[in-house]
């Protein structure tokens, strides 16, 4: 397979061989890189393409910024045995294009870090808007329980991304069995043997009918409202 058929007409293609050659004009063996001219191999001092720097594949953005600031550029190939073929290997770029094309990747990655930075401080904003709205309805479906507690459970079934039942579309909607189940889970774990039990080898299932009177009796305690 010819190399030129795996790039456009009017590229220039410089060739990785896998073995030494030796140049046509000047006759040297020390070239890393050929390029191919009356079916010739050459190097590039000899093909005037030494000023060039190489730039390996990977960076798409970095390649197709540093060739469009490069006046001159060649694409580099290599015979794959495995397959048969001629396979990309980079690009040579001329040196100032390929720093302008850095400079301008890095100030792109800056922005992007910058508006990462942003939308993350929104999602905090947004968390504690919803987990302060949350400990409203929480104080309001259980008013006995201190608000402390019911802060402290907002803010951790509120958390986005968790995967908690207060970010589930219940939840973000205040439906009232997600935050029963919320404060339900919350008084399993801190105010019942629950996790030692799990910890002992108990198996869930058995280890929630060990403690659902302790559950349902802190339940009924934090629904009752506080006499005046």
């Amino acid at each position: 397979m010819s190399p030129a058929a795996k790039v456009k007409p009017d590229d220039l293609l410089v060739i990785s061989p896998l073995k030494e050659f030796s140049c046509a004009d000047c006759g040297t063996t020390d070239a890393d890189l050929m390029r191919l001219e009356d079916d010739a191999p050459h190097c590039l001092a000899c093909m005037d393409l030494d000023h060039l720097v190489f730039l390996p594949s990977g960076n798409t953005a970095l390649t197709r910024r540093a060739r469009k600031e490069s006046t001159l550029s060649a694409i580099v190939v290599r015979w794959s045995r495995a397959r048969k073929r001629y396979e990309r290997q980079g690009v040579l770029v001329e040196q100032p294009a390929l720093e302008l094309a850095e400079a301008q990747c890095l100030a792109d990655s800056d922005v992007r870090a910058r508006q990462r930075e942003r939308a993350r401080e929104k999602r905090a904003d947004e968390d504690v808007e919803f987990q302060q709205r949350m400990t409203a309805e929480i104080s309001r479906l259980f008013p006995a329980c201190p608000p402390e507690r019911a802060q402290a459970i907002a803010n951790h079934a509120g958390t986005r991304s968790s995967g908690r039942v207060g970010r589930s579309a219940a939840g973000r909607a205040l439906e009232e069995n997600a935050i029963t189940l919320a404060v339900v889970a919350s008084i399993r774990h801190e105010n019942t043997p629950y996790d030692e039990l799990l910890m002992a080898g108990v198996a869930r299932s058995a280890a929630r009918d060990q403690i659902r009177e302790q559950l349902d009796q802190a339940l009924s305690s934090w629904r009752e409202r506080p006499s005046d």
